[in-house]
């Protein structure tokens, strides 16, 4: 099994974006290091590369004048290209960074909410779970609470450490905390 280090926080930011409506993230399995970016670029740059539509615009057009060449801002041209590689790649260099399971998350709040002590919290935890938005209730409920808040925030962290420790492990990978330097 190879070993990678990796940083588990920005992998569990990652995988807690479930919506994915603004950012989409990939880890690089050489290095470790997690890849953010923006969820329009990607959408773009697979349109671009996947659409047979755009291909067959593409081939019509045999050049292209503008009046004005658009100015990319640099930091957007390196993301693209970027963005190129990873969906190019063919090696499996990159793999892109699932979304946690809502069942999972879930189930994580259930575990948390066994190890509360005031039996009010614990109820009013537990009814928060009921019916539409119920992470966001859950939440809501934890902001009149800061110790509890703190203490929900390291339970989910350890959670998420070892749900990104199992992730890595079905595709191979020895987890291990990345080395930072200042």
């Amino acid at each position: 099994m190879k070993r990678l280090e990796v940083d588990f926080g920005e992998i569990q930011k990652a995988m807690e974006d479930v919506v994915r409506d603004t950012f989409d993230y990939f880890l690089d399995l050489e290095t470790g290091e997690v890849m953010t970016f923006s969820e329009e670029i990607v959408r773009e740059m697979k349109a671009r590369l996947y659409d047979d539509e755009y291909d067959e615009i593409a081939d019509d057009i045999e050049y292209i004048e503008f009046d004005e060449e658009p100015e990319i801002p640099d930091w957007m041209t390196d993301e693209m290209e970027m963005v190129l590689e990873i969906l190019l790649d063919d090696s499996g260099r990159y793999i892109r960074i699932p979304e946690r399971g809502s069942y999972v998350a879930y189930q994580s709040i259930n575990d948390f909410i066994g190890t509360v002590e005031d039996p009010l919290l614990k109820e009013e935890l537990s009814s928060a779970l009921n019916g539409k938005g119920a992470f966001r209730k859950f939440k809501d409920v934890l902001v009149e609470f800061p110790r509890e808040r703190k203490l929900w925030h390291g339970y989910n962290a350890k959670a998420m450490k070892k749900e990104s420790i199992e992730w890595l492990k079905s595709l191979g990978l020895e987890a291990a905390p990345q080395h930072r330097t200042l």
